[in-house]
């Protein structure tokens, strides 16, 4: 193992250093933050052999360029459908490779999604707050956001080329165009042309967005009682709606007290999803009762832990890639032969 050296040559808006995110200290008034999208997030740590939580780098619609200076180190993106162009090569996020000295490695956004991650096969050198890396991007605590002539240190560098090649991206990971909800906390304050307009109405996507929420564009649900609420706390996927009737969903970086109404929570398993869409996707909310909520909660927990078994597997040396394939019948599925259900 070694070190490895890199320049940022050029990061886009909102590129920046996270981790699993900062645990258990909302009730001080601390946000979690963390990556906007978990399950990308942690399967480009997965598939490339680290813990899920493994700091790594949140890359924007903005883009980012890195230059090797030197030294080599494996690295996987994962997340939305972004262009990876390394070393001269062409490919789509979901992948694994090596960076090597006097290369390059550039990630723009490609067809789909809104955010993607880099995971390196080593230790990012970086400031933390509070015991993580996550980087809070109002107060801009943790590692930080990323810049052009930033130099990044890898320590304790691998080349992990067994796990080289895609990584399968899963069908929670994609946008889609409704998201379920759990009405309330104080969907008593709306009234019922409100609710109806949430549940059936035509939502989009604005430009109104950052860690912090989206705002939506869409039917007015103004409040109807007087916005005297005491404040309280407030979790991500809270559907919030000031006095003027717009309704934003707040994310990683949202505050963790407000009085603002909240007619709805989106389930937070729906969220990866929710944040790869693009201003003027559209978005439908499904109301589901609390106990579907659950159900619906635990079920997305297991099928993300089997996901994680299977692209922790290392793809071994081509011989050993080889010996799994059926040269007469095709290729063998090595998830089908396996007790973890297909992705």
């Amino acid at each position: 193992m070694s070190e490895v050296l890199l320049s940022v040559t050029f990061a886009g808006p909102h590129v920046s250093i996270q981790d699993g995110g900062r645990q258990g200290l909302m009730r001080y008034g601390v946000p979690s933050s963390g990556p906007m999208d978990r399950l990308s997030f942690a399967s480009a740590n997965v598939a490339l052999g680290n813990e899920a939580d493994t700091p790594g780098i949140e890359v924007s619609m903005g883009g980012l360029v890195l230059q090797c200076l030197s030294g080599a180190v494996s690295f996987a993106v994962a997340g939305g459908g972004f262009i990876v162009d390394h070393a001269e090569q062409k490919r789509g996020s979901w992948t694994i490779a090596t960076l090597k000295a006097g290369e390059k490695l550039a990630i723009r956004p490609g067809p789909w999604g809104s955010w993607c991650y880099l995971a390196f096969a080593g230790v990012l050198q970086t400031t933390t707050w509070l015991g993580s890396a996550s980087t809070h991007m109002m107060s801009g605590f943790g590692g930080g956001r990323l810049g052009a002539g930033q130099q990044l240190t890898i320590g304790n560098a691998a080349k992990r080329e067994e796990r080289d090649g895609d990584i399968p991206c899963p069908v929670s990971a994609r946008p889609r165009s409704a998201v379920r909800v759990v009405m309330g906390p104080q969907q008593r304050f709306f009234g019922e042309g409100s609710i109806t307009a949430l549940q059936s109405g035509a939502w989009r996507m604005t430009d109104a967005w950052d860690r912090m929420g989206v705002r939506l564009a869409g039917p007015m649900i103004a409040p109807d009682a007087a916005l005297d609420i005491p404040s309280e706390p407030i979790v991500r996927g809270s559907v919030q709606v000031a006095g003027d009737g717009v309704a934003t969903v707040l994310l990683a970086d949202h505050q963790t007290t407000g009085g603002y109404p909240k007619i709805a929570t989106v389930l937070d398993c729906d969220l990866d999803a929710f944040v790869q869409l693009r201003p003027r996707d559209t978005i439908a909310f499904k109301p589901v009762s609390a106990r579907e909520a659950v159900a619906i909660s635990r079920s997305a927990a297991i099928r993300s832990a089997n996901y994680y078994r299977v692209i922790a597997k290392p793809k071994g040396t081509l011989d050993q890639r080889l010996m799994r394939e059926n040269l007469v019948d095709g290729v063998v599925d090595a998830v089908a032969g396996s007790a973890e259900p297909a992705i």
